[in-house]
Order: C-alpha cells, then structure tokens, then sequence
C-alpha cells in the first residue's frame, strides 16, 4: 500500500485536479437536474460524470506508468498511460451516445422545464470552475514546454504546444476545453428556451454537447493507440542526430530512434567513429553522448552502437533531404 500512494504521488496534478472539480459538478449539476428535468443539464451532467471518472483513471495510470523496469515487464510501464486512455475514452464515449440519444428524445418530445435561475447559476458556476482547470492545463503545457510565459498570453501559446503535451495532461486540456464550450452552450439553449418557445433548443444542445465529447473521444483514442504501439518522435530525432554530429569525435551519425513510451523517450543511436579509436576511448565517446542525450527532456534511456567510418554522410545527407521535402 505504502508504494501505490508513493506511486500516486508522482501522478499527473492536471488530472487529479481535474477529476475532484468534475466530481463536484458532477453532483451539482445532478441535482439540478433531477429538481428541474432539464435536458440540457442531463447533458452537461453526464458529461461532467464522463470527464471525473475518465481523469480519475487517467491520473492513476499516469502515476502507475512511472514504474521502473521488472523481471517481467523489463521494458517498463511506460505505455500503461496509453491503455489506461484508451480505456478511459470508453467511458466517454458511452456518456455521448447517452448525451446525443437524450437530446434527439427531446427534440421529438419537448418538455418545459423548470428551474430557470437554478440552472444558470449551477452552470454559471461549472463553467467557471472548468475555465480554471483548463488554465491549469494550460499552464502545465507551457511548464512542460519550457515557456515561461504568463497572463491571458498562455490561452493563445499553449495551443501551439498541445502536440507535445503528455498524453494525461492532453486529455485533460481537451476534456475541459469542451466542458467549457458545452456549459456556454447550455446556458444558451436554456435562455432560449425559456423566452421562447423554442424549447427543442435544449435538445439541439444536448446532441451538439455530445458530439463534442465524440470529437474527444476519437482524438484521445487515435492519439493514445500510437502511442501504445511505439511512436517514434521525429522532431527529437533529428534534434538529437544534429546534438550528437556536433561531437568531434563522432565522423557520421547513421541512424536515429527515438520511441515515445508515455511520458517517457527511448533513444537508439548508431554512430561512425574513427576506426582507430581503443575500446577505452570509444566508452569515453559513448558515456559523454549519453551524458549529453540524458540532459534532453523526456529521454529516460540511450543505447548507443558504433562503427567504423566509411567516408560516407549520411545524417548530412539525411537533414538535407528533409529541408527539401518541408520547401
């Protein structure tokens, strides 16, 4: 017991921070909704239901994925955040069929609901609850990238981020983005609905909500099954290829790959030195390599093989294609 809570320790904070508020407006807005039958905040409760258990589970396998290599598992765990996102999506994606069938039942039967102050201030209050964890998200996306930017700069820059993000600080940027867009929504269709007599406006609501939840479903789960496979992280290649081309020692770099397990890098290296070279020079090689790959963020580990030179660049070659093909 005494490791899981060390483990639990080391968890994604967006996560777990996440999963306590949506639990909070989970019960929240359930209780509005059983109090006022209204369809739009049926909605906006099954989705917060969705986010808390999705980012609960999420920030358990961010947490668990931290493991060091077993006997049994020697590779280690960092791919366990992957399975456990692509499990958790499963649960959303149960909670948007109910969403969408919800709001097409409304449409074709509309009802008037009741409650119309308690319902906008329960999402008045969920909207702005959800605005805070998505800043945090936000803000954990620049940390992790090494921006130190602040203010309302983070909304525009952490969009720009969001690709290199951890897969559990991802999610939960997504999750919130669209908890956010989905309470404006709501209040929108309840006004409407409530002065005018458009009251299908809270069913269209409903379906629009659960298709957004849909739309994070399908991202988080293509997303996540690459990374589960083994994604190689081209962009650290090529950094790492040019960092480690820039030794002296090193004539030609043959090959580079780099595999994203979690939140963990994997680096695979071949390079070409001077035939010449004593076993003992070319381990000085290797550790002071290692030493400087290790210093890149993410990489957990560095296998590096040599050979001899043969006269021949490669990674020159190689970069210069690449030029080409991004012209």
């Amino acid at each position: 017991m005494g490791k899981l809570f060390k483990h639990l320790k080391n968890g994604n904070k967006s996560a777990f921070l996440a999963a306590i508020v949506n639990t909070i407006i989970a019960i929240i807005k359930g209780g509005a909704y059983l109090s006022t039958g209204n369809v739009a905040m049926f909605a906006e409760t099954m989705h917060s239901l969705g986010d808390a258990a999705n980012q609960f589970f999420v920030f358990i396998g961010s947490a668990l994925s931290k493991r060091g290599a077993t006997d049994r598992f020697p590779n280690g765990f960092g791919r366990l955040v992957n399975l456990v996102l692509l499990g958790a999506v499963l649960i959303v994606g149960i909670m948007s069929f109910e969403t969408v069938k919800e709001g097409f039942t409304h449409i074709f039967h509309p009802t008037e609901s009741t409650g119309f102050a308690i319902n906008l201030a329960v999402l008045g209050a969920a909207v702005l609850l959800e605005a805070f964890v998505l800043f945090k998200a936000m803000k954990e996306i620049m940390h992790d990238a090494g921006d130190t930017t602040s203010g309302f700069a983070v909304f525009a820059k952490s969009f720009g981020y969001l690709p290199k993000a951890k897969p559990a600080t991802k999610l939960v940027f997504m999750e919130d983005m669209v908890a956010t867009a989905g309470g404006l929504l709501a209040i929108i269709a309840i006004v409407i609905a409530h002065y005018t007599p458009f009251h299908q406006a809270e069913g269209i609501a409903s379906i629009l909500i659960g298709l957004m939840m849909f739309f994070v479903v399908g991202k988080v789960f293509l997303d996540n099954a690459a990374g589960a496979l083994g994604e190689a992280d081209e962009e650290m290649e090529d950094k790492i290829g040019d960092l480690v081309l820039r030794d002296p020692d090193v004539k030609d770099v043959v090959g580079v790959t780099v595999i994203k397990e979690g939140e963990d890098l994997h680096v695979e290296l071949e390079v070409e030195v001077d035939p010449s070279l004593t076993v003992a020079q070319a381990d000085d090689i290797k550790d002071r390599l290692e030493e400087q790959i290790l210093l890149e963020k993410g990489v957990a580990d560095v296998t590096i093989e040599f050979d001899e030179d043969d006269g021949v660049q490669q990674w020159q070659e190689h970069r210069k294609n690449m030029n080409e093909t991004e012209k």
